[in-house]
């Protein structure tokens, strides 16, 4: 038979807790901290991380928007457009890649007012998405009338005017990106390139890309670049960065608006 210890026990016969670890007073007449706030847990080593260590670790947390594809590391490229503040964006490219954003746009949540002088090239795209209540609506050119935007309903208005698009009737504003479709290097895109904080850029011919190398203050290399692109890429460019994106189509854009083109 194995010997026990007995434990003392309290005045009522029920078993004295171990001195210190309540809220009697230990041998010593001393008050134990615990007092009142139960048993004490398991003790663990701390953990710790060297800085080296902590700059080695990555989190997928990236900017609230819209994936418009991938970059050359294959990570989800996002562009926020659903912003406090007024943002104007320049897309110099093709309708395929203008289109697959404002579906997207719509997708998060965003109430999308595309301005065009091209109607029936949309028409197909408000038809699938339910006729206009879904979140997408075409205009004549400048007949877009306010979009009440807010945070609870942002807005991006699709300007797809062709090479000379007059001034926008509705402007970007709070909650209110302005996305301006250029199907090539026109007089007013320096102007347009002027007041844009992003700039997306397909393939252009060896004198545009000269041009908006000036513009754009781009690298050689970028410059020889972009008569080359394939369909589906585009270069980004932002106040101080530039971005190569691939913009991989879903089954269901495929199935509505093609495979990528450049040309229309």
């Amino acid at each position: 038979m194995t010997a026990t210890t007995p434990h003392a026990t309290t005045p009522s016969g029920e078993p004295e807790p171990p001195a210190g670890r309540s809220g009697r007073s230990d041998r010593s007449g001393r008050r134990s901290p615990r007092s009142g706030f139960g048993l004490l847990g398991p003790r663990h080593g701390r953990h710790s991380a060297s800085l080296e260590q902590l700059q080695a670790l990555t989190l997928p947390i990236g900017d609230d928007g819209v994936v418009i594809g991938v970059d050359a590391e294959g990570r989800p490229a996002v562009l926020g457009i659903n912003r406090p503040t007024p943002y104007d964006v320049v897309l110099i490219g093709g309708l395929w890649t203008a289109q697959v954003l404002a579906l997207r746009a719509a997708a998060t949540g965003a109430r999308v007012a595309v301005e065009t002088g091209r109607p029936q090239a949309w028409v197909q795209m408000v038809h699938a998405m339910g006729g206009g209540q879904n979140g997408l609506a075409v205009y004549e050119v400048g007949r877009v009338p306010p979009q009440g935007a807010s945070a609870g309903t942002p807005a991006l208005v699709v300007r797809d005017c062709g090479m000379r698009p007059p001034r926008g009737r509705v402007a970007s504003g709070p909650w209110q990106s302005v996305l301006t479709l250029l199907p090539y290097l026109s007089p007013v895109a320096p102007r347009l390139i002027r007041q844009a904080r992003l700039v997306g850029v397909q393939r252009i011919s060896p004198d545009e890309a000269t041009e908006l190398g000036r513009a754009l203050t781009l690298p050689p290399r970028d410059v020889e670049a972009l008569p080359a692109l394939a369909d589906g890429f585009t270069l980004w460019c932002g106040d101080r960065d530039r971005q190569y994106v691939m913009t991989q189509p879903t089954d269901a854009e495929i199935g509505l608006l093609g495979t990528p083109r450049r040309i229309d």
